[in-house]
């Protein structure tokens, strides 16, 4: 009989990190597969927001509508390449379908679910010794420059008061004393003190190091070519660096999952969806808040250690190439709303991949005829945020352990 059970996670990223941390910690000896290196992908560059309040998905009344608007003004941050992506426009088409009311509703109580979930866990894994982040608990500042705007947040913040997690209104008189980096022709911001931020890239150095410590096996550059099946399971995985046998096995690979399960003949409907970030030192004159900067549908991130521009959404397949014009759109942003919008030197551009699902709810489910393999995927732009509460579902999942949340709306059987 094995003294332990053996799971291969395949993805490094956090949701990767999340499963080993759980699976670890319940006894589990587990071995990551990562095609590059561990947390350089999409838990790199982000802007670290713990978003615990966003539970009202992007798939929302009035979205597509707004985009049109915006897109013809040539402002907004979405930009969709013009290709025959017949995949893609299929996935745009249902996205637009549950643009309703009555999907918003039944997709905000399914997200608090999951994110409540995550809240308490973070808090336990972010108070470990060992872990550090950058972590603090401050809240997130929401930024209107229009006056409409701002005031039709009102009706959004009700609605996030139903789950608790409605905001503080700060007018434009109280603004300028309570953030000073913020320009003085701002109509208002909502401060969330739900959300909490900290540096994801020193998280995910940390966290590996951690895990390391407790017995987990990495294997970095590391190509998955196939996997061995037998019967209604898998029983090994074959890569670049040899073959690889386990009890159970997780996917974990983010935007690059559909192209990892075309190997078990499996099709998700997720989308990469391309996401920007500037990472510089802290200008002069900067927030003490991270801030959602509302008309330009953006994030500023500012930490001890530095300070981050992100945001934007391409829909441009696999492209990981930097578009210069997206970058400069963040610079663009940043300088409407702020005194001193960027700080020198800056450290680095980054771009990656986010995956989208048309719901806007993540997958968290067994393979279909395949019982020991779990896909964990399709978090959007909560993959870090949604993380602990992923990863401690895959474990129990793993150990034939009843999830402690429902997750049959994270089932792939929604999409049939």
């Amino acid at each position: 009989m094995k003294a332990k059970k053996e799971v291969i996670i395949i993805g490094g990223g956090v949701i990767g990190l999340a499963c080993a941390h759980y699976l670890i910690d319940k006894g589990a000896s587990v071995r990551i597969i990562e095609k590059d290196t561990i947390g350089d992908g999409a838990s790199h560059g982000n802007c670290g927001l713990l978003y615990f309040s966003d539970v009202i998905p992007l798939c929302s009344p009035g979205t597509v509508s707004q985009e049109i608007a915006r897109t013809l003004k040539g402002t907004s941050p979405l930009y969709i390449k013009p290709t025959l992506d017949i995949k893609r426009l299929i996935w745009l088409l249902k996205f637009a379908s549950k643009c309703n009311t009555g999907q918003m509703a039944k997709a905000a109580k399914e997200k608090y679910e999951i994110l409540n979930y995550s809240i308490s866990l973070f808090d336990t894994l972010l108070a470990l010794k060992d872990i550090n982040c950058d972590f603090e608990k401050k809240g997130i500042l929401s930024v209107f420059k229009d006056k409409k705007n701002f005031e039709n947040h009102e009706t959004t913040n009700a609605f996030l008061k139903t789950y608790n997690l409605g905001g503080r209104r700060i007018d434009k008189e109280e603004l300028q004393e309570f953030e000073p980096a913020l320009k003085n022709d701002m109509a208002g911001a909502w401060l969330n003190k739900a959300d909490w931020h900290l540096k994801p890239d020193m998280l995910m150095t940390s966290w590996r190091k951690h895990l390391s410590q407790k017995g987990l096996i990495i294997e970095e550059h590391c190509n998955v070519l196939e996997f061995e099946t037998k019967g209604d399971a898998v029983v090994g995985v074959n890569t670049i660096k040899g073959n690889f046998a386990a009890d159970a096995f997780i996917l974990a690979t983010g935007a690059w999952a559909p192209k990892t399960l075309r190997q078990l003949k499996l099709d998700l409907p997720v989308q990469p969806g391309k996401g920007y970030s500037i990472t510089m030192e802290r200008p002069g004159i900067c927030p003490s808040y991270p801030c959602s900067l509302y008309e330009k549908s953006m994030v500023v991130t500012p930490w001890r250690s530095g300070y981050r521009l992100g945001g934007t959404m391409e829909f441009s397949g696999y492209d990981n190439n930097l578009n210069p014009k997206r970058l400069s759109k963040l610079i663009s942003g940043a300088t409407a709303f702020l005194r001193e919008p960027v700080g020198h030197p800056v450290i680095e551009e980054w771009t990656s991949l986010r995956p989208m699902t048309y719901d806007d709810l993540p997958i968290i489910d067994r393979a279909p005829s395949l019982e020991n393999f779990i896909i964990a995927t399709g978090h959007g732009m909560l993959g870090l945020t949604l993380a602990t509460g992923t990863g401690k579902i895959v474990c129990d999942m793993v150990f034939g352990k009843t999830p402690e949340i429902n997750i049959t709306p994270f089932g792939i059987s929604r999409f049939r």
